[in-house]
């Protein structure tokens, strides 16, 4: 790691050199290229003659949805009632961050309009552009909860004053930063194409690739894929990098544009009419990462659908209409705040929004004005803000519970962790349609996990809880953080046994299928016995599981072939699934 203040002298010096080509923004630069930094890029130095080395010992990228204690924009007054409303939803849940060198006049705006400072912080530096999620660097732990530090990856633009951004904040804060930018670990990266799970999971589109590639644009080490993965696991502790296709209608190929993680398990994903678009595309690119990769909890991914909207006109991307999606949000502890165009289609994805995060203060702010049309230049919201996470993180994650029978138990399993320990940990919960939450103590099992049955799940009535932690130094924390306004619900299910068990066993894949195929159990409390039969009723093989939750997978005998049938039962009832074996 680079000291702080060393590195600030360096970007002085190349700030200074720099600044007479590179002055301040007046008229507004676009996420892409402009015209004049294509022609300067091939001459523009990207890399950093100070080496960075990586983060010692095991570190771990934060989730957008964990606890945040800093909201970082770059002030722009072209887009001033954007900023403020942003702001004004920011100090409600944290402390706010505002660079900019023109302090006294965005104070005096901000207070005029009603805004308290006593939570805002000014960052007096140069920058270049209101793109702050591309360039500001990313929150990370050492050991999963210890020390916060930042990474920093060499920025996609020649923007010297931008590029510089996350040092400032790091010294701002005195917190550690690393960085990509020099050596073989010299990668070229932007913040709107990232998104982690915080378990080690992140998602991509395959422009990582083609920016690190030979003969890349930017100077730096050409890199294979499998290398640009080893900077990201080292840096960042992503063990799991998933990237897909780039999209033909979306210029700056950055996933926040189209795709939003909402928690471990559920992705927000942009959809447009059967074959407009980008979305032809997109949807192969979420069947291919269903077909190929599983959530944390071993289990698929649950994709949640929002409508991209058109002009007013009915243009989309591929007819000349801006890239406008609803996706491109960002939450903020217990807000989320929502990019919106016009009262027709606005209503339904806020209420998309309401429903997949209940609790949760959901604020739609309009970018597509023509005031302040920040969409007509590729960019939404998430795109102009970012977040530095907690210096105390207490860490709490949990597949919900989605669904149980009808006089079973209801088990609640959790990872929790803090730097100081865990001291208690509960659960709160009530039967759907109640107003008052019961409590059950969570018991320790091992490592960071706890557990509980909780006691009354043999009636027909749904029900409702949250999480809650306690720190053996006092901190608590809920699970979903909006807690006891949101929650989760089980629904207690009526259907037949068979039924049940049809639900919580998933379809094969792949399928058809070579050599091995693999299936997701969910919430099966029971051992189970898979016998495969094939096309002629013989018995191929038996196999005996404790209980159906995770991952099961099968390699299949070379000497198979053509139908196979898989037939899973237990005291719940019989399943079978079909196979083609190639």
């Amino acid at each position: 790691m680079i000291p702080i203040k060393q590195r600030l002298i360096l970007f002085t010096f190349i700030l200074t050199i720099f600044s007479p080509t590179f002055a301040q923004e007046e008229i507004p630069l676009p996420k892409g290229f402009t015209d004049n930094e294509r022609s300067i890029v091939s001459n523009y130095q990207f890399k950093s003659t100070f080496v960075t080395q990586a983060p010692t010992g095991s570190v771990r990228t934060a989730a957008e949805w964990e606890e945040v204690e800093y909201l970082v924009i770059r002030w722009t007054s072209n887009f001033q009632n954007i900023l403020r409303q942003i702001v004004e939803v920011g100090v409600s849940e944290c402390k706010v961050i505002i660079a900019t060198q023109d302090q006294a006049s965005v104070s005096s705006y901000l207070t005029s309009n009603g805004v308290d400072l006593t939570n805002v912080s000014f960052l007096n530096v140069p920058s270049n552009t209101i793109w702050i999620r591309d360039y500001a660097g990313n929150t990370i732990y050492s050991n999963d909860v210890g020390e916060r530090a930042l990474v920093d990856w060499i920025y996609n633009r020649p923007r010297p004053f931008d590029d510089a951004m996350p040092v400032s904040h790091a010294s701002m804060l005195s917190v550690p930063i690393y960085e990509t930018t020099s050596g073989t670990n010299d990668l070229v990266n932007t913040g709107g194409n990232f998104m982690s799970d915080g378990l080690g999971n992140a998602f991509a589109s395959e422009l990582i690739l083609e920016e690190n590639e030979p003969g890349n644009p930017y100077g730096v080490t050409a890199k294979t894929e499998s290398e640009i993965d080893n900077i990201m696991q080292s840096y960042m502790g992503i063990n799991n990098y998933i990237k897909m296709p780039i999209l033909p209608y979306d210029g700056i190929h950055h996933i926040d544009m189209h795709m939003k993680l909402l928690d471990e398990e559920t992705l927000l994903v942009s959809r447009y009419p059967t074959g407009v678009a980008d979305g032809p595309q997109i949807e192969a690119n979420i069947q291919y990462v269903l077909n190929n990769f599983q959530s944390p909890f071993g289990t698929p991914y649950k994709v949640e659908w929002i409508d991209a909207p058109p002009s007013t006109s009915g243009l989309y991307p591929d007819t000349g209409g801006y890239y406008r999606t609803f996706s491109n949000s960002l939450i903020l502890n217990k807000s989320i705040i929502v990019p919106i165009y016009r009262p027709e289609v606005d209503g339904p994805a806020l209420a998309k929004y309401q429903e997949l995060m209940p609790g949760y203060n959901v604020v739609g702010i309009d970018v597509d004005n023509s005031g302040e049309n920040l969409i007509s230049l590729s960019g939404a919201i998430h795109c102009i803000t970012h977040t530095i996470g907690v210096a105390d993180p207490l860490w709490i994650v949990h597949q919900p519970v989605d669904n149980v029978s009808m006089g079973s138990t209801v088990t609640i399993n959790a990872m929790i962790k803090h730097i100081s320990g865990i001291s208690t940990a509960k659960v709160f919960w009530r039967e759907e349609g109640t107003t008052t939450f019961n409590e059950a103590v969570m018991n320790y099992v091992s490592g960071d996990d706890w557990t509980v049955n909780l006691p009354s799940a043999a009636g027909t009535t749904n029900i409702d809880y949250y999480i809650e932690a306690e720190s053996v130094s006092g901190k608590q924390l809920t699970r979903p953080l909006v807690a006891p306004l949101g929650y989760w619900t089980t629904t207690v299910n009526t259907l037949s046994l068979d039924e049940l068990l049809l639900n919580n066993i998933s379809s094969p894949y792949p399928n058809p299928t070579h050599d091995e195929v693999t299936f997701n159990l969910k919430n099966i409390q029971e051992p189970l016995s898979v016998t495969i039969y094939n096309d002629l009723g013989q018995r191929l093989f038996v196999k005996d599981i404790d209980s159906g939750q995770g991952v099961l997978n099968f390699t299949l005998d070379t000497q198979w072939y053509g139908v196979l049938h898989f037939v899973f039962q237990g005291r719940s009832g019989k399943v079978s699934r079909k196979v083609v074996k190639l």
